[in-house]
């Protein structure tokens, strides 16, 4: 997103949309994902008339903090659970509503790498990474692939520095049709190299997805300098409810919409039957996955079409444990960060809240793509008691520390069909541009309609984009 795009959405933030002597438009919001909130809210203030529908019983989509099945002041993040500070639409809303953050630790050099049957502290894998790479060539060793990782990301970060938009659209025509792994072989990396850098960067799941979403965030600077909010991030989306609370219909699913050249009308599924609404126009912020089973009366384009059905989307699995001490802190000395593996959990990190009450709720496993669809096949008990063991390895206290365990599968919510939106090679040329373009009355937002998937920020700049788009018809 460019300079002069992220000033403009802040002006958004701060003042409200622009003026524009038209009509009051009633808008039918799909959604009550932080893109649904974003546009009503926005609508609303400029005077429009915002209906929002959602299919579940509350706020916030893939923002979900679960304080079930925990002690009182403990909970654990299901979906987003940490802003970088360089996203400053999210930080604006933060400030708007007079919310707290606290630093979120990315990296503790006193956590583990737990790699090839061995566990070091990061430390001492970073001060001699020969220590994991006894397959590396020659000339691959000497530097984390981290570093070398960073060498190579370095003159996409200086260029767009020069060039702004300009620079990354040179960036985006060479190398959109390239995987990260194709990227990196021709970079002369080796295979075990290549696997280094997968196991340390939590990218190994992914590494066949598109290379400029590891790039947009590597030079966007989306993992350095981040924070959490302060008691949970449900209360970002939960902020809003004052303004929308009674322009929200909970329980009510998207089941087929239809559009004339004056009306849009949308049919919803509840517990109390079949029902529609109509308005002006609709803003459509559910993900592509869901909305493939969605039954469109007037055929959307076939760019549409194509989009929705091609558009890849990410699995994504967290496990979580409810320990009676913090052990890792206590024991191992280990304040926030996360822990590197190549067992099944993958990923551990270790959790800054519910200190206060001597307990704490650790996020045990953290996994994408085809890690997390295999925790998705076993049943829950299975997950909790093998993540348990994968755990113990590392941290053999948690036996006796643990006292109850959740998880939650994003690939498995009806109302998400997945964690996130992620190109794969050549989709953001081919697909991005129809993913964004309204159906005649029909617009659309969410993480998937932005080009910062995955995170809150692309949720909320395309809650403003919308927004903007309906205003402008108002006209």
């Amino acid at each position: 997103m460019n300079h002069a795009a992220v000033e403009r959405d802040l002006a958004t933030i701060r003042d409200g949309l622009p003026p524009i002597p038209g009509r009051r438009q009633r808008v039918i919001v799909v959604g009550a994902g932080m893109a649904g909130l974003v546009a009503a809210h926005e609508l609303l203030r400029a005077g429009h008339d915002p209906l929002i529908l959602e299919a579940r019983g509350r706020v916030g989509g893939r923002i979900y903090t679960m304080r079930e099945p925990f002690a009182p002041g403990l909970y654990g993040e299901a979906g987003a659970m940490r802003i970088p500070n360089a996203h400053k639409l999210t930080l604006a809303y933060i400030r708007k509503f007079g919310l707290e953050v606290k630093p979120f630790a990315m990296h503790n050099p006193r956590a583990y790498c737990h790699l090839f049957g061995r566990r070091l502290r990061l430390d001492e894998f970073e001060a001699n990474p020969d220590l994991l790479g006894s397959e590396l060539a020659e000339h691959d060793r000497g530097l984390t692939s981290g570093a070398r990782w960073d060498a190579l990301v370095r003159p996409f970060a200086e260029k767009v520095e020069r060039e702004g938009e300009e620079g990354w659209a040179a960036i985006a025509a060479k190398y959109d049709g390239y995987s990260t792994r194709e990227f990196l072989e021709e970079q002369g990396w080796s295979e075990a190299a290549i696997e280094l850098y997968g196991l340390v960067s939590n990218q190994e799941s992914v590494i066949n997805a598109c290379f400029l979403e590891n790039l947009r965030e590597d030079v966007g600077r989306y993992y350095t300098d981040m924070v959490r909010l302060d008691g949970g991030s449900d209360r970002l989306p939960n902020a809003f409810l004052p303004a929308l609370r009674e322009r929200i219909r909970f329980g009510a699913r998207m089941v087929a919409i239809d559009q004339s050249d004056t009306d849009v009308t949308v049919h919803i599924q509840s517990a109390a039957g079949r029902a529609k609404v109509s308005g002006d126009r609709a803003i459509v912020t559910v993900p592509y996955p869901v909305l493939r089973h969605v039954e469109t009366l007037k055929p959307f384009s076939h760019a549409k079409r194509r989009a929705i059905r091609q558009l890849r989307y990410d699995a994504s699995a967290k496990i979580f444990f409810q320990c009676r001490r913090r052990f890792w802190e206590e024991d191992d000395g280990i304040f926030g960060g996360g822990t590197v593996t190549d067992l099944p959990i993958r990923n551990v990190y270790y959790p800054e809240s519910g200190r206060a009450t001597g307990r704490g709720v650790l996020l045990a496993s953290y996994t994408w793509a085809e890690d997390a669809q295999r925790w998705g096949s076993l049943a829950p008990d299975d997950r909790i008691a093998q993540a348990l063991e994968n755990l113990a390895l590392i941290h053999p206290q948690a036996i006796d520390c643990f006292e109850v365990g959740a998880s939650w599968m994003w690939h498995d919510d009806p109302f998400a069909g997945g964690a996130f939106a992620l190109f794969e090679p050549s989709q953001q040329g081919l697909l991005h541009q129809h993913i964004i373009a309204p159906e005649g009355r029909i617009h659309f937002a969410g993480e998937h309609a932005s080009l910062a998937h995955a995170w809150i920020q692309g949720s909320i700049e395309s809650g403003l984009r919308a927004a903007r788009e309906v205003h402008a018809f108002g006209a």
